[in-house]
């Protein structure tokens, strides 16, 4: 590389002996300083092999192998042009010319002839006067002999004011005693001791980072003579370490809830103090219904064109105790006009810098005198306004204030806040979305839920239901109390996979089918089964024919394999007052607990039941007898399974706590939801407690009727004779039609045997069950047919009729109101 001009007005070319040698070893150049070296001009040397030039010829064993080597170094003996041997310590470099073949540059320094300043010089001048990092040199006595500049502006003393002393007399504080530790050390072991230190020294303005290098200065002999301190500014280095450990902080702390105000808590936690004296969060107040969900909203898009911002105040921080900066209270609104700082953020999307002197402060604080006395009460003297931007909309503004920091903020501050403000504004947004959603699923899922039991005497009923309390959302819970005919009550609960809108929804659709198929009076198995082909239908239409269930253990719930959640899990059980006989089956649900009248209490063990969704398997059902007073519990899982505890612990605390006397059923649900669920429920819980009663025999009354069209008079005999001894003469005549036209149709059109029974119990029920399972139906008789009336007659004078299948045959029956001879 050709040298330029300034660079030869500087350096003395003689003061190098400066020789090239080919690679056949061949001289090819040869400067001035070469000839002083060895007396030879180039014209002599220029062409001649470069081994004449040594005093002795080594041996070849001993030399390196050159070709392979980029660099050589160490000691030649030359021979002189006059005949005397010169010692020269030579630097050769490999290299490659131009000309393409490799050549060897050989350097040697001309000792003796070096001109002034002496290296000696250049060392005390370098020590003093090194702008690198503040140094100081302490003897065995760990006194100080040398500082240089640096170290004499750090701590505002000169050199001849710090000479003799020690470290903590020179700094009187923690630091300077514990420097002194570590310089104590380095003399014991020999060895340097590195620390780093955060403080504002007293020759400085603010506070500084400093790294700090404490080494041992040893004599020719080894032996520890003093240490040899130095202190690198580290500021900058330091403080992007720190910004990087705030990110990760933030990451860490900010959205770990979906609750909005607790998100914006975070948000200012992690920036005080770290970044700045006090922080504040404001959202839109136009936000506060909920919407901009799709960020297209009016009021989610934030912007306008003048007028003054209406924010709401939704979390600060500050250093002080109090925070008694705030302007504004958590949860209040306040205006800010137009022109000022956070207005000025929201509207243009940009963060902002600001000392108090600029004109949007002045004026701002000028339009809020409140506001302009705590600019002067704390002393502000840097703000920055940080919009709080997510999905394209802005949803609010970050301000943070210096007034303790002495630094004022800068360039890269901003960055770090925009970063913050980032995360935290989709976290904030998340929160919004979530809260809406929730509520939205909750109003949808209560009003699915029944509004208010109906009315029936089977059974004494209470229940609770308590949707998620965590970011799950709502579930699919449910529960239902069906009256059916011949004075028997379905109880039901379910649980549908999944959680949200979907879930709630699809809750409903399952609660109404339920309903419309506990209307026709199907056998809880075969209930299931048509709940089952539903349930199937349903994920077919969501997620097409290639979906897959997975059943999970424990109480048999399960889960869909596919991308949403289309499944549930159900118990359907039918009490009969008359027999105190109650059939269940259940499709993938917590089997239900039975407690006796004396206490004891027991899990059934009802036959396993895929959950819903599957389709082609079978459920079955069980039957059992439950003596009066009984109590029947139904649940789901969300009662008894929790992230602190599994299915078989929550199941043993709910069998505990139904051992437990209670004055009523309302007690005995709070008695086991404060016994089973944590504080903080991770999915929906359902339970429901049925009390048994049983129909007094007297208010039941039973006859087998001949296939015989003469034994309908008999039967309207019976009926009506049975009525006058439950005081119900004034039903005596409507009974009397229904079952001559129930039991005559029978006859006419069914098998034997057949039956009668009338039950009295909060309505006159009749029924005549036959052994025949064809469904009869109203027809539209013509003018002149002498039949088909009778069923239009039955439908028009009862409360309401129907038919239900048996194992052998079917039974159709009618009510009538007799709210005037109720028991």
């Amino acid at each position: 590389m050709e040298e330029t001009g300034s660079v030869r007005d500087v350096v003395d070319e003689a003061l190098t002996a400066r020789v090239t040698v080919d690679e056949h070893g061949t001289v090819t150049g040869w400067n001035d300083g070469a000839e002083v070296l060895l007396g030879y001009r180039a014209g002599q040397v220029l062409g001649r092999p470069a081994v004449a030039l040594l005093a002795e010829e080594p041996a070849a064993p001993e030399l390196p192998p050159f070709d392979r080597l980029p660099r050589w170094h160490g000691e030649l003996a030359l021979r002189h042009r006059d005949g005397h041997r010169v010692e020269a310590r030579v630097l050769a470099h490999h290299r490659t010319p131009e000309s393409g073949g490799g050549e060897w540059l050989v350097l040697s320094s001309l000792t003796g002839r070096e001109p002034p300043p002496s290296g000696e010089d250049l060392v005390g001048w370098s020590f003093a006067q090194s702008p690198s990092c503040a140094l100081a040199l302490y003897d065995s006595g760990l006194r100080l002999r040398r500082a240089n500049a640096e170290m004499e502006r750090s701590v505002g003393l000169t050199e001849g004011d710090m000479r003799g002393l020690r470290v903590p007399e020179i700094v009187d504080n923690e630091t300077g005693r514990l420097a002194e530790q570590d310089m104590t050390q380095v003399l014991a072991t020999g060895r340097p001791h590195y620390r780093e230190n955060y403080l504002r020294a007293a020759g400085e303005p603010r506070e500084h980072a400093w790294s700090v290098v404490l080494a041992p200065l040893r004599d020719s002999g080894g032996r520890t003579r003093g240490v040899c301190l130095t202190a690198h500014d580290m500021t900058e280095q330091f403080w992007a370490r720190r910004r990087l450990q705030l990110i990760a902080e933030a990451g860490r702390s900010i959205g770990s809830t979906l609750d909005v105000t607790r998100t914006a808590q975070e948000l200012v936690d992690v920036a005080v103090p770290d970044l700045a004296d006090f922080v504040s969060v404001d959202l839109l107040a136009s936000l506060d219904g909920g919407g901009g969900g799709d960020g297209g909203d009016e009021e989610y898009r934030a912007t306008g064109s003048g007028g003054a911002l209406v924010l709401r105040r939704i979390a600060h921080q500050s250093v002080l105790p109090g925070v008694p900066e705030a302007a504004v209270a958590p949860g209040g609104t306040d205006e800010y006009p137009q022109g000022s700082p956070p207005t000025e953020s929201v509207r243009s999307g940009r963060a902002q810098l600001y000392r108090m002197t600029d004109s949007a402060i002045v004026d701002w604080a000028a339009q809020h005198p409140l506001r302009a006395a705590r600019i002067r009460e704390f002393g502000f003297h840097s703000v920055m306004t940080v919009p709080l931007t997510a999905r394209g909309g802005i949803l609010g503004v970050v301000v943070l204030v210096r007034h303790l920091h002495p630094d004022a903020f800068q360039r890269d501050d901003l960055v770090l806040a925009e970063e913050l403000a980032a995360r935290a504004a989709v976290c904030i947004d998340n929160a919004r979305r979530y809260t809406r959603e929730r509520a939205t699923a909750v109003t949808l899922q209560r009003s699915l839920l029944p509004q208010r039991l109906p009315e029936q005497l089977a059974v004494e009923v209470a229940y609770r239901y308590l949707p998620a309390g965590s970011r799950a959302g709502v579930g699919g819970d449910w529960f239902d109390v069906i009256p059916l005919s011949g004075a028997r009550v379905a109880l039901v609960v379910g649980d549908v996979v999944g959680h949200g809108i979907h879930a709630s929804a699809t809750m409903g659709r399952l609660r109404t089918a339920v309903r419309t198929l506990a209307d026709i009076d199907l056998p809880p198995d075969e209930l299931l089964t048509h709940l089952d082909d539903l349930v199937a239908r349903l994920a077919g239409e969501v997620y097409g024919s290639d979906w897959t269930f997975e059943t999970g253990g424990g109480g048999g719930s399960g889960m869909p394999l596919s991308a949403g959640d289309v499944g549930a899990t159900c118990l359907y059980a039918v009490y009969d007052p008359v027999s105190r006989h109650c059939t269940l089956a259940r499709a993938g649900h917590p089997l239900p607990v039975v407690v006796s009248p004396d206490g004891t209490v027991e899990l059934l063990d009802l036959p396993t039941g895929p959950p819903l969704g599957l389709g082609g398997l079978p459920f079955e059902s069980a039957e059992i007898e439950l003596p009066e007073g009984s109590l029947l519990v139904l649940y789901t899982d969300g009662l008894i399974e929790s992230r602190e505890a599994d299915i078989d612990d929550g199941l043993s605390r709910m069998c505990q706590a139904l051992t437990r006397p209670a004055a009523s059923l309302d007690v005995v649900c709070d008695t086991v939801l404060g016994a089973v669920l944590p504080q903080r429920p991770s999915d929906d819980a359902a339970l429901l407690v049925a009390r048994t009663r049983a129909l007094d025999s007297t208010r039941v009354a039973v006859w087998d009727v001949a296939h015989d069209p003469a034994a309908v008079a008999e039967a309207r005999k019976n009926a009506v004779g049975r009525l006058e001894t439950w005081g119900l003469t004034d039903a005596a005549f409507v009974t009397e039609l229904i079952v001559s036209e129930l039991v005559t149709n029978a006859i006419r059109h069914a098998e034997a045997p057949i039956q009668l029974r009338l039950i009295h119990d909060r309505s006159l029920i009749c029924e005549v069950s036959d052994a025949s399972s064809t469904t009869p139906h109203m027809r539209r008789a013509r003018t002149y047919d002498e039949g088909g009336r009778g069923l239009l007659l039955v439908a028009q004078l009862t409360q309401r009729w129907g038919t239900r299948p048996s194992a052998r045959g079917k039974t159709i029956w009618a009510e009538q109101d007799v709210s005037s001879g109720r028991p």
